[in-house]
């Protein structure tokens, strides 16, 4: 059954485990204790460095830092929930309650931009899970990193779909004065029933479009991110989304058709038969229309996007209506990163 707050509905094992667990009727009756929704727990997770680079033809950025391991916004869909096994937790629930943070992040990150030899390139926030999930508002990790691209004039994007960027305007709208940041907030659907089911702790609908147009107004530029493309769930609301965005302010958008790598499918299809039971099987049926007979393929130039009728309709629906909102229509940003100053550690300045 549904959980609230949460998207998962179980807890597989993780599959590099040496042990396994299967549940079976004891005979206590214990219905108040088996509803209770599970809490959050954090971790302080000791990281050494926080960037880490990466060479995939089809990611629009180097580098990236991900403050947070697992991500409490507990989206059913969200593709990174299989990291969660190298940390001997379940892509299920345990994402979802087992939250990792680094909390001597803008340190670490500091110490890494004053490295001989760096080269500044955009470092993406948010490549894995969401810099602005519920608990950033009190450890204010992500806050910190951004003070760090300040103090250093290092260019850095952001994905996220909580509103709690608007918290960090003041330092967002100095950047975008030197061109160092971009922001794309997600939008998935404009139904808060189907958010409360597949977002369940993340921004309403409503909010994120108010969180496009405060950047927008305060000069950041914005991207509207319509992601995932749920077939039959969500990919009628497309051209209302692209719409809606550009009502917003957001200057360009991108799409993304819904992936499901590894222990994510069964999770996804445990979200469709709970809440979906109807259309289940079509679903999946379009998923593997899309991806050459399977629910994912993990190809480079393909996972992203899908292929073959379907997929083809989607991208062509998605070209149209950013023509007619005039989405796309100026060439994409790309931040500087001539300005880009190393720390200074030891508090001696230039010698010049």
């Amino acid at each position: 059954m549904p959980i609230k707050g949460r998207g998962a509905l179980s807890n597989p094992e993780s599959r590099f485990t040496s042990v396994r667990r299967e549940r079976f009727d004891d005979g206590w009756d214990l219905e108040e204790e088996s509803q209770a929704p599970p809490g959050t727990t954090l971790h302080e997770d000791p990281a050494r460095r926080v960037i880490t680079r990466n060479d995939s033809p089809d990611i629009p950025f180097d580098q990236s830092l991900n403050v947070y391991r697992g991500c409490s916004h507990g989206c059913a869909y969200c593709y990174a929930r299989p990291s969660h096994v190298y940390l001997d937790h379940s892509p299920g629930l345990d994402f979802e309650t087992h939250i990792y943070f680094k909390a001597r992040a803008a340190e670490r990150l500091r110490e890494e931009l004053a490295r001989p030899g760096y080269v500044p390139k955009t470092i993406n926030l948010g490549a894995n899970t969401d810099p602005y999930q519920p608990d950033e508002k009190h450890l204010k990790l992500t806050r910190g990193i951004l003070q760090v691209m300040l103090e250093c004039r290092h260019p850095v994007g952001i994905v996220t779909k909580g509103g709690l960027v608007r918290r960090d305007l003041d330092l967002l709208s100095e950047l975008a004065r030197d061109n160092l940041v971009s922001v794309a907030v997600s939008l998935t659907s404009l139904s808060n029933d189907i958010k409360r089911t597949l977002e369940p702790r993340t921004a309403s609908p409503a909010t994120r479009l108010k969180t496009i147009r405060a950047l927008a107004d305060a000069g950041v530029p914005v991207t509207a991110l319509i992601a995932p493309v749920i077939p039959a769930v969500t990919d009628g609301e497309l051209e209302a989304l692209c719409e809606a965005a550009a009502d917003a302010g957001a200057r360009r958008a991108n799409y993304i058709l819904l992936r499901l790598p590894r222990e994510v499918k069964e999770l996804f299809v445990e979200w469709l038969e709970a809440h979906y039971p109807e259309r289940a099987e079509h679903v999946m049926s379009l998923m593997r229309q899309s991806h050459g007979g399977r629910a994912n393929d993990p190809r480079f130039g393909h996972r992203m996007r899908g292929s073959g009728p379907y997929a083809e309709l989607i991208g062509q629906r998605f070209r149209s209506a950013c023509r007619r909102c005039g989405l796309n229509s100026q060439p994409s940003v790309t931040l500087d990163t001539s300005k880009f100053r190393p720390p200074d550690l030891h508090g001696q300045g230039s010698l010049f």
